[in-house]
């Protein structure tokens, strides 16, 4: 097992491997509202996954899907809709739909990764990190590696950002011992354990992005066995739904923070 001794952002400035609040954590069915995101930090979680849009008028809303259908009792493509509009839609008929600006402001110690799920997100994301000087406090990342990059772009260096897809692609095949092309910048690679059925997370992997000094964050795992393969394998971070399983299987190993 190996570990990273140094983090190269301060975002990452925690004893790994680092828990992270998926959406909150989603086993109530109140995947990315602020009452998810209170419970996590009452659990004891400091770092929270989330996701963003933007609405119709520019607002930058913390939720996963392009419309409102599957999770809340609204209907709609987030970006074809007013924020008026969006405001009143509840997830799971309860909750409604925050700002990330809220829960920057509600959380100040958290720290957030965010994917940025549209390319009209990405601007106001990195303004809204400006303008709160949030540097230490958010990883940006997408599937889109041309989206993140152009993030690192508008940023520079004092954005944290992981891999795209096609960056944890080219880290898989140099773990292989295959030539490829990675983005300069990037802190991470958060990836699945396997994608299509082909395994992207072994001890090669974990040990290639360590060489190059980049930790690897896991999703979303919520098996304590597959956590504990995990961390065997020297992973630096696990996202999960299940809060309670990874903070027992954290603390059972002694490395609960």
């Amino acid at each position: 097992m190996t570990r990273l001794q140094q983090p190269r952002h301060p975002y990452l400035d925690h004893p790994s491997p680092i828990p992270f609040a998926h959406r909150g954590g989603t086993a109530d069915g109140l995947e990315n509202t602020a009452a998810a995101f209170r419970r996590a930090a009452a659990s004891g979680y400091r770092y929270f996954e989330t996701d963003v849009h933007t609405t119709a008028d520019g607002r930058l809303v913390a939720f996963h899907d392009a419309t409102l259908d599957r999770v809340t009792d609204a209907r709609g493509r987030i970006a074809e809709l007013p924020w008026g509009e969006v405001s009143q839609a509840r997830v799971a008929g309860k909750e409604p739909l925050p700002l990330f600006e809220e829960l920057l402001d509600e959380f100040p110690e958290a720290r957030w990764n965010v994917d940025i799920k549209a390319e009209g997100a990405l601007e106001p994301l990195v303004d809204l990190i400006r303008g709160r000087d949030a540097w230490d406090r958010v990883c940006v990342g997408s599937f889109s590696e041309s989206r993140v990059a152009r993030a690192y772009r508008l940023a520079g260096p004092r954005l944290a950002t992981s891999f795209g897809v096609r960056g944890v692609l080219g880290l898989r095949l140099r773990s292989l011992g295959i030539p490829a092309s990675l983005r300069a910048g990037a802190v991470c690679a958060q990836v699945p354990e396997a994608q299509g059925g082909i395994r992207i997370v072994d001890r090669r992997f974990v040990r290639e992005a360590h060489a190059r000094g980049l930790q690897v964050h896991v999703w979303t795992v919520n098996d304590a066995d597959r956590m504990a393969t995990l961390l065997d394998l020297g992973v630096d971070g696990i996202m999960t739904d299940n809060l309670e399983t990874l903070r027992t299987v954290l603390s059972d190993r002694g490395v609960w923070h």
